[in-house]
């Protein structure tokens, strides 16, 4: 389920901006929403897909990082607009998700930039039947510093 999905069930999705395209999500809303909802555990496991689905309650967060250059040819590509694109490249190469890093969670971060979604999965899914070991990766991907290499 996308996060854009969820809001828009719970009351909480905006009216379309018309200079970005994307419909701004009322974070307080949403998480008051779904909080009955979520008391008791789910029969299997949900996963949130968006760029503010780690504001919500979870047990997990994966984030999928991809490097700036890869991201910036993916999304022009389907043809997001030069606005878009350069605040999503910007969010990924100062890594945007960390720095709005809540609780004590298990995070973890995958490199999709040259791996195939089936990898991804794989990945994610060894990291979630480790019981999310690592809580929290033990060297983030920092494009910043790569950059030097």
């Amino acid at each position: 389920m996308t996060i854009e999905e969820l809001a828009q069930s719970a009351g909480a999705l905006g009216e379309l901006d018309p200079s970005d395209g994307a419909r701004p999500v009322d974070l307080d809303l949403l998480i008051e929403a779904i909080a009955d909802s979520w008391e008791s555990a789910p029969a299997s496991s949900e996963i949130i897909d968006g760029h503010l689905s780690h504001h919500l309650p979870a047990d997990a967060v994966v984030v999928l990082r991809c490097n700036p250059a890869t991201l910036r040819e993916r999304l022009s590509e389907r043809g997001y607009s030069a606005e878009k694109i350069e605040s999503n490249v910007e969010w990924e190469l100062l890594g945007g998700a960390w720095n709005e890093r809540e609780g004590d969670s298990p995070w973890s971060e995958f490199d999709t930039t040259t791996e195939d979604v089936d990898s991804v999965v794989k990945s994610i899914l060894a990291w979630i039947s480790d019981g999310f070991k690592p809580a929290s990766p033990e060297g983030v991907i920092d494009w910043i510093a790569r950059m030097d290499d």
